[in-house]
């Protein structure tokens, strides 16, 4: 799947910005409206290594399980590898780009790609509606970290 990518100017500090990212029991507040179910992978929700399991609320999507781990915390970068679909057999990326912007903002650009290995993968690629739903949890980011509003629930180990 060609990558999505969803932009916004946040008006907070890059360096707040990077450590809400860097903990992935923070992701479900943003990401609630199309991934849910979710599970921790580790006691540690922070930093590289740690992950999360959830299910995609994708229309018709039988094999919608997926997880991702950060894989490389920096001052400028956030990077998200995981898999999901049938047998987890598609990889996935994401990569949260901060950089200073005018007016004391930061700029967040968050790049989403998909490799499916199967035709019939690729046949129910959906890229409208991951195009859709990551503007939408980029634009909650904004809301929550500018406002500390449209918050959604932190997840735990167990997922409670």
């Amino acid at each position: 799947m060609e990558p999505v990518i969803a932009t916004a100017f946040i008006a907070r500090p890059r360096e707040e910005i990077v450590e809400y990212l860097s903990d992935v029991a923070n992701h479900p507040e943003f990401k609630d409206h199309y991934l849910v179910d979710w599970h921790l992978t580790r006691e540690d929700s922070v930093g590289p290594g740690a992950g999360v399991r959830f299910r995609e609320k994708m229309p018709f999507n039988r094999f919608g399980w997926g997880d991702y781990t950060l894989v490389e915390v920096s001052p400028y970068r956030v990077v998200e590898r995981g898999r999901a679909g049938k047998f987890n057999r598609n990889r996935t990326m994401g990569t949260w780009t901060l950089s200073d912007a005018p007016g004391d903002m930061t700029k967040v650009e968050y790049r989403y790609e998909a490799e499916r290995n199967m035709p019939s993968d690729r046949l129910r690629e959906s890229r409208g509606w991951w195009k859709r739903k990551t503007a939408k949890a980029v634009r909650r980011l904004q809301s929550i970290l500018e406002e500390n509003r449209d918050r959604g629930g932190r997840v735990t180990v167990a997922g409670r």
